[in-house]
């Protein structure tokens, strides 16, 4: 059965991430795996988790599944941090909530809902968006297509070309936007952008996916849901895949959520049947661990704000790492204007050099990132700067 299957291209991130392990000189830096590092280059567990987690695990009396549609607390908890506690879709019940195996299952759970519903769908992604979006989605069966949206130039989103594409879409047209902190350019819209955008997305009649995977290491917890809450306010549709793993450190843990926002709140309660359908299909039973961390962090005021801080914390170290990217590289390039870096948000940029250069950047000075240049910015830390600095000056 198996003997004429051929061995595929590993993922350029697992291949990066093994490189890097087997690196043994000191001075490597990791800007390639996306997760969140501090100054020590650790990924750390959140002391709000493990405080939540000590109380899960003391109280906790039985392993028995929770639900295919996950636990139930969990879902409105977080169905309350992105939307807020009062939002126009919670108050009038047009919004339900399944939880998933982390922002991935959301993808995945999401796409497999739309070829439910309309098989001839068609995904518009931006043009990049992350890589794992292509899998996710069209392994359910839908087609993709692009949309212009990031600008190498200025380091910027081409806000007009990509209404201008948007615009020639047909009605019912899904669009996968990303909340805040673009992965993998750190390029995001302004509130008015995101405004004029619902305006197109009203008139053409277009359904938009949103992907929420960094809320709160953008520009703050109500900062980076503005999308969310505005389209879920105004449209009658709206998919929103929720990921825990960056803003709790929950990442192998794989606990996420997807909402969904119908017209009224019969078809609501339509498509949660169908979602519960579709998830009893693929995973059965989602994971509780993660789910019920989250939910005891959120519904415990002194556990909350522990977190809080602590996101803060991650959120600002991330931004000043930035300022002082740009400050070491206008030091050693005075030849390019690396700028935009500071201007964009979250863990991720495009570098803007070559893939030779980046080759070089890897196999000379031991700086690992993608071979399109995007960074992990959270990968740098304050003793390595001066070296990353030095090493992109000479590649250059």
């Amino acid at each position: 059965m198996f003997e004429r299957l051929e061995t595929v291209i590993p993922d350029p991130i697992l291949g990066l991430m093994a490189a890097f392990r087997a690196d043994p000189d000191p001075r490597k830096v990791d800007l390639g795996v996306g997760v969140y590092r501090d100054d020590r280059g650790e990924t750390p567990v959140l002391n709000a988790v493990r405080e939540a987690e000590r109380a899960v695990l003391a109280h906790q009396t039985t392993k028995t599944y929770v639900a295919a549609s996950g636990n139930a607390a969990f879902n409105e908890a977080i169905e309350r941090l992105v939307l807020g506690d009062q939002h126009e879709a919670r108050v009038t019940a047009r919004v339900r909530t399944v939880q998933a195996p982390g922002g991935c299952g959301a993808l995945r759970l999401g796409a497999e809902l739309i070829r439910a519903a309309a098989p001839d769908s068609v995904v518009h992604v931006s043009t990049p968006t992350w890589a794992n979006h292509t899998p996710l989605l069209a392994g359910s069966g839908l087609r993709l297509e692009r949309y212009p949206y990031f600008d190498p130039a200025t380091g910027g989103v081409q806000f007009g070309h990509m209404m201008a594409a948007l615009e020639r879409l047909p009605a019912r047209s899904v669009v996968l936007l990303h909340a805040s902190c673009h992965n993998p350019t750190g390029a995001d819209l302004s509130q008015d952008e995101w405004r004029k955008l619902l305006a197109l997305v009203q008139r053409r009649g277009l359904v938009p996916f949103i992907d929420i995977a960094y809320q709160g290491l953008g520009e703050g917890l109500e900062a980076d849901a503005f999308a969310v809450r505005l389209f879920c306010a105004e449209l009658p549709e709206v998919l929103c895949a929720v990921s825990c793993s960056k803003n709790f450190g929950l990442y192998r843990e794989r606990t996420g959520a997807l909402h969904v926002v119908n017209e009224t709140p019969a078809a609501a309660d339509a498509t949660f049947s169908q979602l519960v359908r579709i998830a009893r299909g693929i995973w059965s039973m989602p994971p509780d661990h993660g789910a019920a961390i989250v939910h005891k962090i959120l519904t415990e005021a002194t556990l909350r704000a522990s977190w809080r801080l602590e996101l803060d914390a991650m959120r600002e170290r991330i931004g000043g790492l930035r300022a002082e990217a740009v400050r070491r590289l206008r030091e050693h390039c005075p030849q390019r204007d690396f700028g935009f870096i500071a201007t964009q948000r979250g863990m991720f940029s495009f570098l803007g050099i070559s893939g030779a250069q980046v080759r070089e950047l890897r196999e000379r000075h031991h700086v690992y990132m993608t071979e399109d240049s995007r960074m992990n910015v959270a990968g740098l830390r304050r003793e390595n700067l001066e070296y990353f600095a030095r090493a992109v000056a000479q590649v250059l």
